[in-house]
């Protein structure tokens, strides 16, 4: 792991109901020797969940393996469930390497880099080594299939879910205070890293389309990430960069959107998409691209607006319209957090990931 995103975001959810469960569930989290995660273990420690940082030198780390291994083998571990491409590789080889009965792992991206050759033949040796694994989208399902040539019968998809809340009023008005945002003005938000990924150079051209119909409207991009710069850049060269506001990484940013009207997700791919279970709990509507899992959590015309990645005459035109119309812009909204209790609840999340170990063995219910 190099920061907290949607992956470490949703084990911080699922983890601890597991051990509210009744299962004895620890964490081995592995990180960069210069990038420690002290704050989130002990978040998650906290939570209940007994969490060890492990040290990771660079993509294939073999000492690392057999420290792994000997580590499960003092812990007794009877199953062991890798989260992300680092710790498939290095901590499934340590568990079989330790004889744990039952492995298994998590599918949480189809990133265009797991289509490299080497990669798709190590993802499928692996998988004829796992017991089973958890896909979070149909639409990672059908990419471990296709890709990375898993056995269609041992891909279970379990989406991610998340506690439904109240829109934080408090927050609302405070952080466009920070921002130097009316309290009336319409304003557009996204939560992610600043990657290429999620498309927001995209998202600016189209705000710029916007701004020249709606001059008070505002875009807030909370997050941090390697093209923070040239985002800020293309801000200035649209004439836009007065109602941009680069925020940078919070961690409160779940209740930071309370200061949004509107969210944007114009991500060029996305395995599943947690934050816009965030919106959803806001009462968001939401906008986004209809790729990979996005249209299997925003049901288009119902509780947000989809359109094709990279098009921004659609995109603006959908974010137009939600300024024009704020009556279907709160529908898209209500019905969104009513989807988030009936859809993604943090139960349905675990009863899932109980009954695959329950189906494939580790897991004996009374």
């Amino acid at each position: 792991m190099t920061g907290v995103a949607g992956t470490e975001n949703h084990l911080l959810a699922l983890l601890p109901q597991l051990a509210e469960s009744g299962l004895d569930v620890r964490l081995i989290v592995l990180c960069e020797p210069e990038k420690p995660m002290y704050a989130y273990a002990a978040q998650m420690s906290a939570l209940g969940v007994p969490t060890e940082l492990v040290s990771i030198r660079g993509d294939l780390d073999l000492r690392l393996i057999g420290q792994l291994s000997g580590r499960l083998r003092a812990l007794g571990a009877e199953a062991v469930h890798t989260h992300l491409i680092h710790a498939d590789w290095h901590g499934l080889p340590a568990a079989l390497r330790a004889g744990v009965p039952h492995i298994y792992t998590s599918g949480h991206n189809d990133d265009p880099f797991r289509r490299r050759l080497p990669i798709r033949l190590v993802q499928a040796y692996l998988w004829r080594r796992v017991t089973a694994g958890i896909a979070i989208s149909e639409a990672v399902r059908r990419f471990m299939i296709a890709v990375e040539w898993a056995p269609p019968h041992k891909v279970h998809t379990v989406h991610y879910g998340i506690a439904p809340r109240l829109p934080n009023l408090v927050m609302r008005a405070a952080f466009r205070a920070e921002l130097g945002i009316p309290l009336d003005a319409p304003v557009f938000g996204s939560v992610c890293r600043l990657i290429e990924q999620k498309g927001l150079s995209f998202a600016l051209r189209a705000f710029a389309q916007v701004l020249a119909r709606f001059p008070e409207a505002h875009y807030v991009i909370v997050g941090d990430g390697p093209l923070r710069e040239s985002l800020c850049a293309e801000a200035e060269r649209l004439g836009v960069a007065a109602h941009v506001h680069f925020a940078g990484w919070r961690a409160d940013a779940a209740e930071r959107m309370s200061a949004f009207d509107i969210f944007l997700m114009p991500s060029l791919w996305e395995g599943f998409g947690l934050v816009l279970l965030e919106a959803m709990a806001a009462h968001l509507p939401i906008i986004a691209s209809n790729v990979s899992a996005l249209p299997e959590i925003v049901v288009d015309g119902e509780t947000g607006l989809l359109c094709a990645p990279r098009d921004v005459e659609c995109l603006a035109a959908h974010m137009a319209r939600l300024l024009s119309d704020r009556a279907l812009a709160q529908r898209l909204g209500a019905n969104g957090a009513a989807r988030l209790q009936a859809e993604f609840s943090v139960s349905k999340m675990v009863n899932g990931t109980r009954a695959v170990y329950q189906k494939t063995g580790a897991l004996r219910e009374d």
